[in-house]
């Protein structure tokens, strides 16, 4: 199974100027946890629900005055539409990441995968198996 068959296409996206406020609606009007970000339409990073928790709000920092790109985590890893799903789950237990944008040919972002979508579509055993090695503590815990 490939990649396209199970992403969610054309997800919110917002450019590294779009304000903290901004994000976190997207967030909330398309139920989703983690936003790319995009310039000229290629990932230049992502935000997570959790950076703006714990990178803004716990450090004691204001998220109102803050931007997208105060916050994103860099270097952005991708997939391709055509990447086999067990392919993209390596792709997340190696990085640990719960979620993943997919980019076309051109770079241009048109797609995210997330646990869940793995979940719904693959294996017990290979959800299993992404759900714990995407947990594990890593030494940056």
């Amino acid at each position: 199974m490939k990649i396209e068959e199970i992403m969610t296409a054309n997800p919110a996206c917002c450019g590294p100027e779009t304000n903290l406020r901004e994000v976190a609606r997207l967030m909330v009007d398309h139920d989703c946890g983690e936003i790319p970000v995009l310039r000229d339409g290629r990932p230049v990073g992502v935000i997570t629900d959790r950076d703006i928790a714990a990178r803004a709000v716990a450090a004691g920092r204001n998220p109102l005055e803050m931007k997208a790109s105060d916050l994103m985590s860099t270097p952005v890893i991708t997939v391709k539409p055509s990447t086999d799903v067990d392919d993209c789950c390596d792709t997340m237990e190696e990085h640990q990441i719960r979620r993943v944008p997919v980019v076309d040919d051109s770079g241009s972002c048109c797609g995210m995968v997330s646990q869940a979508d793995i979940a719904k579509h693959a294996s017990a055993r290979k959800t299993a198996q992404v759900v714990k090695e995407v947990s594990r503590p890593s030494a940056s815990a």
